[in-house]
C-alpha cells in the first residue's frame, strides 16, 4: 500500500476513534503509531514513539505550560474572579445589562491571569449567575454573556493554546502573547457593544442594578490591584525583553501564589489541591501534544502534507480565498471538535500551507484562536455552553444556545476585522522588536 494511502486511512481511523469517544491524545497517537508502523515497521515506530515522548517531556520551552496552568489555579482559588466581578459591577451595574457588562469585563481581566476558557466560564458562572438572577436577568443574556466572556480566556495572554501553537509551529511565544492583547481587548469591547444593543432593543433582558457613588467607583479596584500588577509584570516583562515567556510563566505562578497568600486565601490544603490539579491538567496537555507530534510525523512520512500543499497550489483561487476556505473548515470542525483538538489536529496540516501563501504566522495564530473561540460557543459541541449547563442545570440547553447566538455573530464580525486588518494583531509584537 502506498504511504499516502496509509496516511489517509490512518487519519480516517483517528477521526472515527475521536467521534467514538477515544481521548484525542490517544486517538492521534494510536493513528500515528499505526500509520508509521505500516510504512516503516513496528520497531521503528516504537522507537520513534519513545523518543517523541521523552523529548517532549524534557523540552525546556514546554515548562511554560505547567507554570501558566499553576498560575491559573492559584488565581482561580484565591477569589480574584469574585473581586473583579464586584469591581466591574460597581462601574457598570447601574446600566442596562450592567451585570452582563460586568461579567464580560471581569472575564477579560480574569483571562489575563488564567489562560483557560473553561476555567474562566466555570468560575464566572459561580460568581455572576446568582447576581444576575437576583436582578431578574433573562437567562438567555445571563448564560450567553458568561459563555462568551469565558472564550476570552484563551486569547488574552497568558494563553495555553497560544503557547501550544507556538511550540507546534516554532513561532515566538512572546510575540504570540503580545499579539493577543489588542484583539482580546477588541473582543471585550465587541461583546459589551453586543450587550448594549440587545438591552436597548429589549430592556427586560437586563434591568438596571444599583447605582454607585463616585467614591465607591474609585475604591472599587483596591482589591484588584494585585491582578493589574501581575499582568503588567508578566506581559510588560515580555514586551520589554526583560525575561523570556518561560521565565514570565515562573514569575506569574509565584506572583499568583503570593497574591493568594496576601489575601489570606491560601491554605496548605488549597496549595496541595492546586499542585495536584496542575499535574493532572499538564499530563493531559502533554499526552495530547505527544499524540499531535506523532501524528505530524505520519503526515510527513506519508507525504500527506506535501500532497495537500500541491492540491492547494492547483486551486484556481487567490491566496485570500484559500485562507477563507481554511477558516471555514475550522468553523465546520468547531461543530464537532473541542478547541484543543481543533488546534493540535489542524495546525500541522494548515501551517505549511499558510506559510507557503506568504501569510504572517503570528497573525494566523491569532486568527486560529479567535475561530476556536467561536467554536466554544457554537453548537452542537460548544464546550463553554456545556460548562454553563453543568453550573446551572435548571436552564435548558436551548436557552443557552439562544443566548450565545448574538455573541457568536459578534465574534464572527471580529474575526472578519482581524482578517481584513492583520496589523491589529501584528502591531504590538512589531514594536517590541
Amino acid at each position: 500500500m502506498e504511504p499516502l494511502t496509509i496516511g489517509i486511512l490512518a487519519f480516517a481511523i483517528m477521526l472515527v476513534m475521536m467521534f467514538a469517544g477515544v481521548p484525542i491524545g490517544f486517538a492521534m497517537g494510536l493513528a500515528g503509531f499505526g500509520g508509521i508502523a505500516a510504512i516503516r515497521g513496528f520497531d521503528p515506530a516504537l522507537n520513534l514513539l519513545g523518543q517523541t515522548a521523552f523529548e517532549t517531556a524534557v523540552t525546556h520551552n514546554l515548562s511554560i505550560i505547567p507554570l501558566f496552568v499553576l498560575m491559573g489555579y492559584f488565581a482561580t482559588n484565591s477569589g480574584l474572579s469574585a473581586d473583579l466581578y464586584r469591581a466591574f459591577n460597581v462601574w457598570f451595574g447601574h446600566r442596562r445589562g450592567g451585570l452582563a457588562l460586568a461579567t464580560i469585563g471581569a472575564c477579560g481581566s480574569f483571562a489575563a491571569i488564567c489562560g483557560s476558557s473553561i476555567a474562566t466560564a466555570a468560575t464566572m458562572s459561580q460568581v455572576a449567575m446568582p447576581e444576575m438572577r437576583r436582578y431578574k436577568y433573562d437567562d438567555r443574556l445571563a448564560t450567553g454573556s458568561i459563555a462568551a466572556g469565558g472564550t476570552i480566556g484563551i486569547l488574552i495572554p497568558p494563553s495555553v493554546i497560544l503557547a501550544l501553537y507556538g511550540i507546534l509551529t516554532e513561532t515566538n511565544i512572546g510575540d504570540l502573547f503580545l499579539a493577543g492583547v489588542v484583539p482580546g481587548l477588541l473582543t471585550v469591547v465587541g461583546f459589551m457593544i453586543t450587550i448594549s444593543i440587545l438591552t436597548n432593543i429589549n430592556p427586560a433582558l437586563g434591568p438596571r442594578g444599583a447605582k454607585s457613588t463616585a467614591l465607591q467607583k474609585l475604591l472599587a479596584f483596591r482589591e484588584t490591584w494585585g491582578m493589574l500588577v501581575l499582568f503588567g509584570l508578566v506581559i510588560g516583562g515580555i514586551y520589554l525583553g526583560v525575561f523570556t515567556p518561560t521565565e514570565a510563566a515562573g514569575i506569574g505562578a509565584m506572583g499568583a501564589f503570593l497574591l493568594a497568600v496576601l489575601r489570606r486565601r491560601m491554605t496548605p490544603k488549597l496549595f496541595l489541591s492546586c499542585l495536584v490539579d496542575t499535574v493532572g491538567t499538564t499530563a493531559m496537555l502533554f499526552t495530547i501534544l505527544i499524540g499531535a507530534i506523532f501524528l505530524n510525523n505520519l503526515l510527513i512520512l506519508s507525504d500527506m502534507a506535501r500532497a495537500l500543499s500541491n492540491w492547494v497550489d492547483g486551486l484556481a483561487m487567490s491566496d485570500t480565498w484559500i485562507m477563507v476556505v481554511i477558516l471555514l473548515i475550522y468553523v465546520v470542525l468547531g461543530f464537532a471538535l473541542d478547541a484543543l483538538a481543533m488546534v493540535l489536529l489542524t495546525v500541522p496540516i494548515f501551517f505549511p500551507i499558510v506559510l507557503g501563501l506568504g501569510f504572517d504566522p503570528i497573525w494566523f495564530g491569532i486568527i486560529v484562536v479567535m475561530v476556536v473561540e467561536l467554536a466554544l460557543i457554537t453548537p452542537p459541541v460548544g464546550m463553554n455552553m456545556f460548562v454553563i449547563k453543568g453550573m446551572v442545570p435548571d436552564v435548558p440547553l436551548s436557552t443557552i444556545y439562544a443566548g450565545v447566538l448574538p455573541f457568536a455573530v459578534a465574534q464572527a464580525i471580529l474575526i472578519g476585522i482581524i482578517f481584513a486588518f492583520p496589523e491589529i494583531a501584528t502591531w504590538l509584537p512589531a514594536t517590541a522588536r
